[in-house]
Parts: structure tokens; sequence; C-alpha cells
């Protein structure tokens, strides 16, 4: 966790130095209360949604600030991550603000291969049949980000968390 020492050490121009990107269905009572408690214990400012949004909800404008104003993002790839609309946009606006600042992004692989993660092989579209060829076309748009997306968040090193939570729960 030298990234997270490091942010610690820096200026506070941030509000937050870490933004956590989850899906709550797999891991909000699991791993993502342990790490956020765990990064809290360790004074690192931690920006944690407690609520859940269903599949298909807009990403909630007050998502946006926090992801703006967060040094890092901890993005925990799930099974079940990829289902999630939310979820999608909120990882294609971390990277986003990766490509213009110095925003660092560090992928947690939880019970999924970055490997399957490159290779889309965890993706759920999101995306019902539309008949209107403009949202179509922006829903295909939307669809080519969120692909691209996590094929650049699995190139990315990161930490395979798979097992853990079973592993630290048996002392």
């Amino acid at each position: 966790m030298a990234i997270l020492t490091k942010l610690q050490q820096e200026e506070r121009a941030s509000t937050y130095d870490v933004f956590l990107s989850f899906r709550g269905k797999d891991t909000r009572l699991s791993f993502i209360d342990h790490l956020y408690h765990a990064l809290v214990n360790d004074n690192v400012a931690t920006f944690l949604d407690e609520e859940d949004l269903d599949t298909g909800e807009d990403l909630k404008p007050e998502l946006v600030r926090p992801i703006q104003s967060s040094r890092a993002s901890i993005i925990v790839l799930s099974e079940n991550y990829a289902s999630s609309t939310w979820c999608l946009e909120e990882r294609v606006m971390i990277l986003e603000q990766r490509r213009t600042t110095n925003h660092i992004v560090l992928p947690i692989f939880y019970h999924v291969e970055p490997t399957h993660v490159r290779k889309q092989q965890m993706v759920a579209t999101g995306i019902e049949v539309e008949n209107d060829e403009e949202k179509k076309n922006q829903r295909s748009h939307k669809l080519e980000l969120w692909r691209n997306g996590l094929k650049e968040v699995a190139d990315l090193k990161g930490k395979d968390a798979s097992g853990w939570f079973q592993i630290n729960t048996q002392d």
C-alpha cells in the first residue's frame, strides 16, 4: 500500500484521498466494509457511497464531485461489477480523471481474473433493445466506452483479492 502512504504524505488539496468503486451486492458487507475501515483507521480520507442504485439508474450527480476531488480510486472488480451501468459509468469517469490529472487508479480483482475482465467475459451490456436509431447509436457508443474501460483497468497493475475475505475471517 505504498501508493496510499504517498497520498497521505502529500499536501491535502483534495477532499478525499481515495474513492471506492465497487458493486454493492458483491462486496459491500464483506470486502469493502473491511477495506473501508482499514483505510479510515490509517487516516486515509475515503469516500464510500452508502447507497445502492438499481441497474439502469443514472450515475448520481453527487458522485461526480467525490471522484473529481479524490487523488486516487480503488476499483474493486467483482463478479457482478460489469452488470451495473452505474459502476461502468463511474469507472469511465474515474479513467477520465486518470487521463486528465494525476489521479491514481488501483484495480482490485475480487473473485475475478484480470484476463476475464480484459476479454470481456464478465460484461453484461445493461442495454435493452432500442427501436430509436439515435438512442441505439448512443447506447452502442456507451457500450464501447464501457468495454474499452474494462480492458484499460484490467491492463493496470492491480491486486488479486480472491479468497482474501475467507482467509482473513477464519481466525
